[in-house]
């Protein structure tokens, strides 16, 4: 699950049974994620907040897309299946989100989804490469400063969020398997899940 020791959960107090008992209450399970931040529950309630904070300034589909498209793009199979989850159980059908890890841009997706999810690969491969003009892209769709502002965010959030399990050798739960063969595929885009 992880390259690193975890609390165990027979063993876990304080602000790590809390955090424990939360998750439980939320998902039905213990994910890995928590587990894996259990050393350090101060940066994972840091991690909450900020990640809250984003995503509340966001219409939840738009978030879920740079979500998936900045996970995709950083090979965060955990990431993917987490937000693509979410996609699924509200906004698309299972085909629609195959074809959107395939190519965005022949998924159906209208001006300005293709966009931001543009705006969001290009955060992850190369922010330092942004320019204006892809900021006036946005602008040109409809885009305000403030939504343009929350796009980046999500991504580079992401990036933050993704590499950090990534480098722990974290793998996504065993649970998203319920998601089927062929969606599950098309999210594992690095590191495949755990085992059930």
């Amino acid at each position: 699950m992880t390259y690193i020791e975890t609390v165990p959960e027979a063993e876990a107090t304080g602000a790590v049974a809390e955090m424990y008992a939360t998750d439980r209450e939320q998902f039905g399970r213990l994910r890995n994620l928590t587990q894996a931040l259990s050393a350090a529950p101060d940066i994972a309630a840091a991690w909450m907040q900020l990640n809250g904070a984003i995503k509340a300034r966001m219409d939840l589909r738009r978030y879920e897309l740079v979500t998936i498209a900045a996970a995709r793009r950083l090979r965060s199979t955990y990431c993917a299946h987490a937000h693509g989850s979410i996609l699924v159980e509200q906004f698309m059908e299972a085909e629609a989100l195959r074809a959107v890890m395939a190519d965005h841009h022949d998924a159906g997706l209208d001006a300005v989804d293709v966009a931001i999810m543009d705006y969001a690969e290009k955060i992850v491969d190369d922010a330092g490469g942004v320019t204006e003009l892809d900021i006036e892209r946005l602008r040109e769709l409809g885009l305000s400063d403030g939504e343009i502002l929350d796009v980046a965010s999500a991504a580079a959030a992401r990036c933050f969020f993704s590499k950090l399990l990534d480098a722990l050798g974290v793998q996504g739960d065993a649970s998203y398997q319920e998601l089927g063969p062929e969606l599950s595929a098309a999210l594992t885009v690095g590191r495949p899940l755990a085992e059930a």
